[in-house]
């Protein structure tokens, strides 16, 4: 109970900090290195040009440039908001809205770059409390650190970006649907060949109840055109995320989910719903609850104490980012069994009594095997 109110103390504390504007200063790229972020967003825009947490059922589509400070270091986010240093800052360097067919056109030709990947794009989908420079920069950061696929897209939904507003952003989860559907058909038209799908979570709500849409509206779409999904830290109900894979005839592959025991948000997600701890996907306990489910749960608990946050640890984790960089593990994963291209790291296999879900337990190089 001590941790439960400390937790909720932090949270107050942090609702107080004014994250509401983050200025484009272009000057940034005199000293770091530009990312190009592509964006579909359905918040409204405020009179500063910035995008809130008003919700618009207008599809906004945008072209952001982050600039990346000379001085990150794997698994580092660090961000200001009215007043960023890009010496030392994630700092945006350029907004552009653009048309349907200029973003397009945009996409095509950032893909192009892309060598090997051309015809790929990954679509970040952003969790509860995140304003749209925020996930920028964590899309920008993943890129950067752990090498992505194809052209980077985000899907930013209108979030309050607070911590007291979960209620509010649970609400805007289920009115992005609409715009993400947009989105993804947008980007098919681009002649990509398979778009990746990276949630983190309740983005992971938004993604999964998206698919479902589309399975419904246009049945077989979703198996035919994404090309794997990675889901991190969902904060989803796992009853729910069954009924919601047993809708679609052709589960994506591969389908990863990167869960840890020692999340402390989904563990107060989990309170706050009246259950215990380790109810919400993304700190399952027990993996026979999705055995059936051809997907890869990857636990990646044994580096929340090296991880700048437990409820992103595959991104803010520098030994976990290493040990991927080793072997480009998370860039083999679009393209390999996630299990089999983790073995060659530390990983242990539990398969127990089912055929479908695989687990694999990473531990860090130094643990005893």
């Amino acid at each position: 109970m001590r941790k439960f109110g400390l937790l909720l103390g932090i949270m107050f504390l942090s609702a107080c900090a004014d994250r509401s504007y983050t200025p484009v200063m272009p000057e940034a790229l005199n000293v770091g290195t530009p990312v190009t972020i592509f964006a579909g967003t359905t918040r409204a825009q405020n009179p500063d040009g910035s995008f809130g947490f008003d919700r618009s059922e207008k599809l906004r589509l945008l072209e952001l440039t982050v600039s990346i400070p000379p001085s990150h270091q794997p698994g580092d986010l660090n961000y200001a908001y009215a007043n960023p240093k890009p010496e030392m800052e994630f700092t945006l360097a350029g907004q552009v809205e653009l048309a349907n067919p200029a973003f397009q056109s945009r996409v095509r030709q950032e893909m192009a770059k892309k060598s090997g990947r051309e015809t790929e794009v990954t679509v970040y989908i952003h969790g509860y409390n995140a304003t749209q420079a925020e996930t920028a920069f964590r899309a920008a950061q993943l890129a950067n650190d752990v090498k992505l696929p194809g052209a980077q897209v985000i899907y930013s939904w209108p979030s309050k970006g607070k911590s007291l507003g979960y209620a509010y952003d649970f609400d805007s989860a289920l009115f992005a649907r609409d715009g993400l559907e947009e989105l993804l058909f947008l980007l098919k038209a681009t002649g990509v060949r398979r778009i990746i799908l990276v949630a983190h979570s309740m983005g992971g709500l938004v993604m999964m109840e998206t698919l479902r849409q589309i399975e419904r509206s246009r049945p077989g779409w979703v198996g035919a055109n994404i090309g794997g999904v990675v889901m991190i830290s969902p904060d989803l109900d796992i009853e729910l995320f069954r009924t919601q894979m047993k809708s679609l005839s052709h589960i994506p592959q591969p389908f990863v989910v990167f869960v840890s025991r020692q999340d402390s948000i989904l563990n107060l997600s989990s309170r706050l719903r009246g259950r215990g701890e380790g109810q919400r996907l993304g700190n399952i306990e027990n993996n026979d609850q999705i055995a059936d489910l051809p997907v890869n749960v990857i636990d990646t608990t044994a580096f929340a104490k090296d991880a700048a946050s437990t409820h992103f640890i595959v991104g803010s984790s520098p030994a976990l980012i290493a040990m991927f960089g080793d072997v480009q593990a998370l860039q083999d994963t679009f393209d390999l069994d996630p299990a089999a291209a983790l073995g060659s790291l530390t990983a242990a296999h539990q398969t127990g009594n089912n055929l479908s879900t695989r687990q694999v337990l990473v531990l860090p190089t130094d643990s005893p095997r």
